[in-house]
Parts: structure tokens; C-alpha cells; sequence
């Protein structure tokens, strides 16, 4: 049986979602590009930018696009982070210094209630993520 995945998450970029969608591959263990389709001649976005792009990573699927650059695209804001639930230390290390390259530390890992590390970043994407080591 073919399962699908009802739920994922959806990010827009302005224009350099297959430069993300490498980064992310690079830096987070075991994330791995699916796909990227490309917009070409006569679709309704600029060609050779993405049009949907699949990431894989810790068992979910994250898709990528790229705003036409005809219209005005938010930028990616703090309100809205992935919470990462990181499977033992050195993941956790690897994850947090890969998306702390060239973006903004929020809060530095520490323990945090329950938890041994606790840290929230935002990447030189503007993505904000959660990495968290029970």
C-alpha cells in the first residue's frame, strides 16, 4: 500500500528554493532532495526556477517553491518554527552548527524543563527551527 502523506509542510522562497533545498540536504542528517520540477516556458512562473520541490527528513516531506517574481512573496517569519526531536547528542550538534552557519542564534542550546538541549534558530534562509534533545 502506498502510504501519503496527508500533512506537510509548504515553503516559499523568493527565488532561491533550490539553493535551500541543497543547503538543507547538506546540513541535516539524513535529508535527502526527492524531487524539483522546474517552472519552464508557459508556466506560470519564472523559468528554471523551482515549482515544487520535495525534501525528505526525520520521516517527513517538506515542499519547496519558488514565488514568481512578479508578486511579492512574505518573508519567513519567527512565529512559525520546526520542532525537531532530535535522537541523541551528536545529531542534535550537528543540526543546531549547520543551521547556525551564517544565520541567527535565538536562544543557545541549553536544558530547558525536561529536556538535556533545548535551541532555537533562524537559518540563513530565515527558516526557524527547534532542535530539541530529550
Amino acid at each position: 500500500m502506498n502510504q501519503t502523506n496527508n500533512f506537510m509542510p509548504f515553503l516559499t522562497f523568493h527565488g532561491n528554493a533550490e539553493e535551500a533545498m541543497k543547503f538543507y540536504a547538506a546540513t541535516l542528517p539524513g535529508a535527502k532532495i526527492e524531487s524539483i520540477v522546474y517552472f519552464g516556458d508557459g508556466d506560470r512562473g519564472d523559468v528554471g526556477k523551482v515549482m515544487n520541490g520535495k525534501l525528505s527528513f526525520m520521516g517527513q516531506t517538506i515542499m519547496f517553491m519558488d514565488m514568481n517574481a512578479e508578486y511579492e512573496c512574505p518573508s519567513f517569519s519567527w512565529t512559525t518554527s520546526f520542532y525537531l526531536n532530535c535522537k541523541d547528542e551528536s545529531e542534535f550538534d550537528i543540526i543546531f552548527d549547520g543551521l547556525a552557519k551564517d544565520g541567527v542564534v535565538m536562544m543557545k542550546e541549553e536544558p530547558f524543563l525536561q529536556f538535556r538541549k533545548v535551541a532555537w534558530v533562524t537559518d540563513k534562509f530565515g527558516v526557524t527551527w527547534q532542535p530539541v534533545l530529550e
